[in-house]
């Protein structure tokens, strides 16, 4: 749990979370993040009672990359308020297919859950019960079958990356879900939460914080080199 520990003080903890982690108790009953760095900071500080830890936003399960959790209720109230807000910039990074496709591109489609499958339908225009969701990418690296693309989120919506990147043609490698043609051996996606900004909710110092990519996956190693 340590090495995945990339920020702390006594007010937040941010975890570069692994493929496969949840990053809060659900249905499956798999031990959660939250349970496993309530437990780790307990016996790490020697703590009698309980540990006070509140996830602060979602990642999905296949995905990687940063989540802050809070360890304050005042810490978590104002970062809560934070991301509703927008004031918290998240940065992805997302590997698909190599594709002609435009350098950059902003994308604006509307979003609704289907709760029966857990997957996001997407819409070109604005529909009754569904959300607009924003993003902007960059190509950043090609690589020999595949494009690197950085992603700037302005709405956070349900697997909204995916769903929009999916919608244009390019789906994240392994991503089954989402149209994806192979999964991936540990069944993850490419997609990483890659950087985090934002002004400390208490000492109101601007934080960034940059998470390194999956090691064990050879495409992601490339994206960095």
């Amino acid at each position: 749990m340590e090495e995945q520990i990339v920020y702390e003080d006594n007010h937040l903890l941010v975890i570069n979370k692994k493929v496969g982690q949840l990053v809060q108790g659900d249905k499956t009953g798999d031990e959660s993040l939250l349970e496993s760095i309530k437990k780790f900071i307990k016996k790490r500080d020697g703590k009698p009672g309980n540990v006070f830890l509140g996830l602060v936003h979602r990642i999905d399960r296949p995905t990687s990359g940063l989540v802050i959790y809070a360890k304050t209720s005042k810490a978590l109230s104002r970062l809560t308020q934070m991301v509703k807000n927008r004031e918290i910039k998240k940065t992805y990074w997302a590997v698909v297919a190599k594709e002609m496709i435009p350098q950059t591109l902003r994308l604006i489609h509307y979003l609704k859950k289907n709760e029966k499958n857990n997957k996001a339908i997407v819409y070109p225009k604005a529909t009754e019960g569904a959300k607009e969701a924003i993003l902007t990418y960059n190509v950043i690296k090609s690589l020999d079958n595949y494009l690197l693309l950085e992603i700037d989120l302005e709405t956070g919506r349900h697997h909204q990356i995916r769903a929009q990147l999916s919608k244009t043609g390019i789906p994240i490698k392994g991503d089954l879900k989402y149209g994806a043609p192979r999964s991936n051996p540990d069944g993850g996606i490419n997609l990483h939460a890659r950087k985090l900004e934002f002004i400390h909710p208490v000492t109101k110092e601007n934080i960034q914080i940059i998470a390194p990519v999956p090691q064990n996956d050879a495409i992601w190693r490339a994206c960095e080199e």
